[in-house]
C-alpha cells in the first residue's frame, strides 16, 4: 500500500510546478496585452485609493517637483511614489509585470499558509490552493487593471504566513507597511498579534479556550508601532510633509471622493446632508471595528479562521472596495475544506454572485456609458454583491461554529430549519 502512495505523491510534485508554470506563463501573457488599457478606468476593479491612473498622474506631479498631494487628487501612499518614481521605470509593460508577480508571491503566501496548517511539507492540494488565487476573476481583472489592491491583497497574505511561521518581525512589518497603504487593515492587526502567540492549526473541530496569556501582545503592539512611526517618517520626508495624511489615511474615515466603487458607502453619503455627514461616517467607521474582538473571543481556538472572517468583513464593509477585497476572502475559503460540509446555502451565494457580477458591468454601462439610467441602477447591482458577499459570510460563521457540534440527527434538523 506504501508503494501507490509514494508514487502518487511524487506525480503531484512532478505536475505541481508545471502547471503553475503554465498558469503564471499565461497571466503574463495577458498582462502585456491591451486587455489592461481598457480595464484601467474601470470603477469595479480599482477605486481613487488604487487606482494606477492616479498614481502615475502623482508620480508626474512628484518628478516634476510638484506636491502631488496639494491637488487633493492624488491618495496613494508616499511608500508607493516614491518606490516607482525612482526605483522602476515609468512603463505599463513593467507594472503589469509586477503587478502579475505580486499575484504569484501572493498565491505562494497562501499555499505556505494552506501547509503550514495542515502541518505538511507538501501536499496534494497545494495546486487548487495555488489556482484558486491565479484564476479568480475578482483577483486577476483588479490585477489587470493594475489596482494597488493586488499588491494589499499579497502584502495581506504574507502578514498571514509570517504570523503562521512564528516570524514575528517580517509579519509585523508587512502589516505596517500595508497599514500605510490601507488604513482599514488596521482591524487586522489584533487577529494577526494573536496568531502569532498561538497555534495556526485546525482546531475547529475541538474548541478550546485560549491559554496563552494576553500579556505577550504587549511587545508585539510596541514593534508593530514602531515599525508604524518609521515608515511614517519615511513617508513624511518623501512628501516633504504631512500633507499625505489627511489625503491618504484621512480619505478612509472622511470619504471626501464619491466615485462609485462594489462598496455601499459611496451612494449612501452622496445622498446625505452635510449636516448629518460626520455622524455617520463616525457610524460607518466605528461599525467595522466593533467586529473584531468579538470574533476574536468567539474563534479564539482558531486564529486563522478568525482572521479569514474578519477579512469577509473588511472587503464588504471598508470604505472604498473593490473585487479584489472580497476576493480574497473568497480564495482564502479553499484552506478551510473542512467547514464545507456544514455550510447552509453555498448554491445561493454563488448564484448571488454570478447575479451581480453580472449586473455591475451592465447597469453601469447603463448609467455611464449609454446614459439611459441612473445611479440606482448601479447602486442596487452593488447592494445585490453586498447580500452575495454577506451570505458567504454566514456562510463561513456557522461552518466554522457548526463543525466543532459535527453532524448530529439533533444538529441536522437545525441545518434544514
Amino acid at each position: 500500500m506504501s508503494s501507490p502512495s509514494k508514487t502518487s505523491l511524487s506525480d503531484v510534485s512532478a505536475r505541481y510546478p508545471t502547471a503553475l508554470l503554465v498558469l503564471i506563463a499565461a497571466r503574463l501573457w495577458l498582462s502585456v496585452t491591451d486587455v489592461p488599457k481598457h480595464l484601467q478606468h474601470n470603477q469595479q476593479l480599482s477605486s481613487p485609493l488604487t487606482s494606477y491612473f492616479q498614481l502615475q498622474e502623482g508620480i508626474h506631479l512628484f518628478k516634476n517637483d510638484i506636491d502631488p498631494y496639494s491637488g487633493g487628487s492624488f491618495r496613494h501612499s508616499p511608500l508607493l511614489l516614491s518606490f516607482f518614481a525612482t526605483v522602476l521605470p515609468d512603463s505599463r509593460l513593467v507594472a503589469s509585470v509586477l503587478w502579475t508577480l505580486g499575484d504569484v508571491v501572493a498565491a505562494w503566501a497562501l499555499v505556505q499558509i494552506w501547509r503550514t496548517r495542515q502541518n505538511v511539507v507538501q501536499s496534494s492540494r497545494d495546486t487548487l490552493v495555488a489556482a484558486s488565487y491565479l484564476l479568480n476573476p475578482y483577483i486577476f481583472l483588479p490585477t489587470l487593471a493594475l489596482s494597488t489592491s493586488s499588491i494589499e491583497n499579497a502584502l495581506m497574505l504574507l502578514a498571514m504566513m509570517f504570523a503562521c511561521k512564528k516570524k514575528a518581525s517580517a509579519a509585523l512589518f508587512t502589516l505596517s507597511f500595508l497599514l500605510h497603504l490601507s488604513l482599514s487593515s488596521i482591524v487586522m492587526l489584533l487577529p494577526i498579534l494573536l496568531l502569532l502567540i498561538n497555534d495556526p492549526h485546525s482546531h475547529l473541530a475541538s474548541p478550546q479556550p485560549m491559554t496563552k496569556p494576553l500579556r505577550k501582545l504587549w511587545p508585539l503592539f510596541g514593534e508593530f508601532s514602531m515599525y508604524t512611526v518609521v515608515l511614517a517618517l519615511i513617508s513624511t520626508l518623501v512628501a516633504g510633509s504631512l500633507a499625505w495624511i489627511p489625503q491618504t489615511w484621512g480619505a478612509t474615515l472622511t470619504l471626501p471622493d464619491l466615485t462609485p466603487t462594489t462598496g455601499m458607502w459611496w451612494y449612501f453619503f452622496t445622498e446625505m446632508f452635510d449636516h448629518y455627514r460626520p455622524m455617520f461616517l463616525m457610524v460607518f467607521s466605528v461599525h467595522l471595528i466593533i467586529y473584531v474582538v468579538p470574533v476574536c473571543l468567539k474563534f479564539q481556538h482558531d486564529y486563522l479562521y478568525a482572521n479569514f472572517i474578519l477579512l469577509g468583513i473588511l472587503g464588504t464593509f471598508k470604505a472604498y472596495t473593490t473585487l479584489s477585497d472580497p476576493g480574497l476572502f473568497l480564495t482564502m475559503s479553499v484552506i478551510f475544506p473542512e467547514t464545507y460540509s456544514y455550510m447552509r446555502h453555498p448554491i445561493v451565494t454563488v448564484l448571488l454572485h454570478l447575479h451581480a457580477s453580472l449586473l455591475m458591468p451592465l447597469f453601469h454601462s447603463i448609467w455611464v456609458t449609454q446614459g439611459t439610467g441612473n445611479a440606482n441602477f448601479y447602486y442596487a447591482s452593488t447592494l445585490v454583491f453586498a447580500c452575495a458577499n454577506g451570505f458567504a459570510l454566514d456562510d463561513a460563521i456557522w461552518s466554522g461554529l457548526r463543525i466543532a457540534i459535527g453532524p448530529s440527527v439533533e444538529g441536522s434538523h437545525v441545518v434544514q430549519e
